[in-house]
């Protein structure tokens, strides 16, 4: 850890800093999602509930929903808009593809796209849909919240290269490679034997290259995070994950890899789940600013970032939708596709304080502040290091 620092800004001058400040939160995946409840929501979860969907289920008709409403109600537009104000975050990066049935992946993802598009285009230009750096820049300066889209998983491209550029010109500007499971690119983090890239994936890379998108290995095993350093011709991302030398997780980095990133130009972002960042059933702001310090330690100054992972309360990403307590995450019998199990700590059980939803986004800036982190280096871990990264990359 990072010794006698002393402290540069109060709590009251740290959170001044965090609204003013450049803020992108680098792993943010219901940002369209699951950053509104209206009181239709509500009652349109109360009848899926009473028919027996699963969260699964009900979750993709609520998503639809929050489009809608955003499109046609004034007060859901405000409602949306000042969840973001309150958080001080001007740039989030939402997700639009991840696990499930390869089958259904491309028509899902086109789907999600499109819904995220509808409400950019709803909001009457206070949205920016990022798609290079210099969107970034003007949604800071304009004081708009930015969106840039993300996927998850490669499952939507299934084995068509082409569909990479396709979704390219539906605004993607980065790529994680796998989920927690195996696909056609390589293996995940919590597969069974973790192997690294396949063929297949040495193309999706060089063709991600190719197109200045981002290569995210945030859930990758550990095998494909190095074949990607040696295939790739930019720098790569981790978008959101935590430091296994601090406390061991199947998605956590090792310190290696970590620094290897970092000696290639790379970004870390640095997760609040608390499962993954304490083996305790409590976990708190500091031990998030210990894995912070440590990847300075490792990664350099100008490496670390946040990608909370994380915008409603829950013990995982979750969102500000309130499913019923006895509503199953997905339908009995089905496979969990998540790749997740009982030993990578998201149950009910694990906790963290002072984070629970998207708006609580200021104590992260105001803690790193306590532990010392300067003015400079604060501007750097909230926002500058992503963007200079993606502006290497994506331009």
């Amino acid at each position: 850890m990072i010794q006698q620092r002393k402290l540069d800004l109060n709590a009251a001058e740290a959170r001044r800093l965090h609204y003013e400040a450049l803020v992108i939160d680098t792993q943010q995946p219901p940002a369209t999602s699951g950053f509104l409840f209206t009181d239709n929501m509500r009652e349109a979860l109360e009848g899926y509930h009473a028919q027996g969907m699963s969260r699964q289920e009900a979750g993709k008709r609520l998503a639809a929903m929050a489009a809608r409403e955003i499109q046609t109600s004034e007060e859901a537009r405000k409602q949306y808009l000042d969840f973001w104000a309150e958080s001080g975050v001007t740039v989030a990066s939402g997700t639009y593809a991840g696990p499930g049935p390869i089958g259904q992946a491309f028509e899902r993802s086109v789907k999600q796209v499109a819904q995220a598009r509808s409400i950019v285009d709803a909001l009457n230009g206070q949205m920016v849909l990022v798609l290079t750096a210099d969107d970034i820049e003007r949604a800071h300066r304009d004081g708009k919240c930015g969106l840039i889209i993300d996927f998850q998983d490669t499952i939507p491209f299934e084995n068509d290269l082409e569909r990479i550029e396709l979704f390219y010109n539906l605004g993607l500007r980065v790529v994680q490679l796998t989920y927690n499971l195996r696909n056609l690119v390589g293996d995940g983090c919590t597969e069974t034997y973790k192997s690294g890239l396949t063929y297949f994936g040495r193309e999706v890379v060089q063709r991600l290259n190719e197109l200045n998108m981002v290569v995210d290995v945030s859930h990758c095993s550990e095998q494909v995070g190095w074949d990607v350093l040696e295939t790739s011709s930019d720098p790569i991302m981790v978008t959101h994950s935590c430091s296994s030398a601090l406390c061991y997780h199947d998605r956590g980095k090792n310190d290696k890899l970590a620094k290897a990133v970092a000696n290639k130009g790379g970004f870390f972002g640095v997760v609040v789940i608390p499962g993954f960042i304490q083996d305790t059933h409590e976990a708190s702001l500091d031990d998030f600013v210990d894995h912070v310090e440590h990847l300075v330690n490792v990664m350099g100054i100008d490496h670390v970032g946040v990608g909370t992972d994380k915008a409603g309360p829950g013990p995982g990403t979750d969102s500000m939708i309130e499913y019923p307590s006895d509503m199953p995450e997905r339908r009995p019998g089905t496979f969990n596709f998540s790749g997740f199990r009982d030993e990578h700590r998201i149950s009910e059980e694990y906790t963290l304080a002072g984070y629970e939803k998207f708006s609580d986004w200021p104590n992260l800036t105001v803690k790193l502040a306590e532990r010392g982190f300067t003015e400079e280096e604060l501007r750097k871990l909230l926002g500058l290091n992503y963007l200079r990264v993606f502006r290497e990359i994506v331009g």
